[in-house]
């Protein structure tokens, strides 16, 4: 059963009836589906069910063949100019699976260009505010290091920031977690809890299932492109409705 009851809160994305296809291979279909302003959506599923390219088409940097996608509500997809579309992806923060932090800048440099380039910002004031990101996920003593000098979470943690250095209204994570070693996995979601906590409206593709029950308002189950089901953690967890998420479930506690 998928439950999309209604909230208060303003939709900051809303898809509907969005199909994708990579030629014969259908990757998304008739996704209908809304995230509301501060809400936190965990994505799950199996491998190859369509949630790393559902959470890409936010941004556009998936396309979609048909359908419609809003973000607060712009139609993402319309068609519009590269500046208009930068300007629109300014505004959705996303933190990939493998960081993607330029390596020749430093930590600092890596969050400040955007602000810089994009906003304008002077160079004190992005500096300052990249430095307050820094100390927010626990790294301002690494200001001054590369890439290649930091660990896995701590480039992570780097990349959350420089997401956060464009004060987007909402942040989307592509398993941000999965490339990283398993000591180093805790860092980076207690990062992302704060930012939940906050009120900030997240959409996370992740396989941390502990992280989707204590923090996710709800969470969406995706298999064969298509949302089978919508529920709040509680819900998912004990008691799922599909029986495709059963079984999902199941063969996560059998590992």
């Amino acid at each position: 059963m998928i439950d999309d009851s209604a909230s208060d809160q303003p939709t900051m994305i809303e898809f509907k009836r969005v199909n994708k296809r990579y030629g014969d291979f259908d990757a998304l279909v008739d996704i209908n589906a809304q995230v509301r302003k501060g809400e936190v959506v965990v994505v799950c599923g199996p491998s190859g069910s369509g949630k790393s390219t559902l959470i890409r088409t936010v941004n556009r940097l998936e396309e979609i063949q048909s359908g419609e996608l809003l973000f607060d509500g712009q139609n993402v997809h319309a068609k519009m100019t590269s500046k208009t579309l930068n300007r629109l992806r300014s505004r959705i923060g996303f933190v990939f699976q493998s960081f993607n932090l330029f390596p020749h800048l430093s930590a600092l440099d890596n969050i400040m260009l955007s602000p810089l380039r994009l906003r304008g910002l002077p160079v004190a004031e992005a500096h300052d505010k990249a430095m307050l990101l820094l100390d927010r996920v626990g790294l301002a003593s690494k200001a001054h290091s590369f890439p290649a000098q930091l660990s896995g979470g701590q480039q992570q943690r780097v990349a959350i920031a420089r997401a956060l250095a464009m004060e987007p209204p909402a942040m989307l994570f592509d398993e941000p977690t999965s490339a990283l070693d398993p000591e180093m996995v805790g860092e980076v979601l207690a990062v992302m809890r704060s930012l939940a906590s906050d009120g900030m409206t997240m959409m996370c593709v992740t396989h941390e299932m502990a992280f989707a029950r204590e923090v996710a308002d709800r969470v969406w189950f995706m298999d064969a492109g298509r949302i089978l089901s919508m529920a709040e953690p509680k819900s998912f967890f004990s008691n799922p409705e599909h029986p495709r998420a059963q079984r999902f479930l199941a063969d996560l506690r059998d590992r």
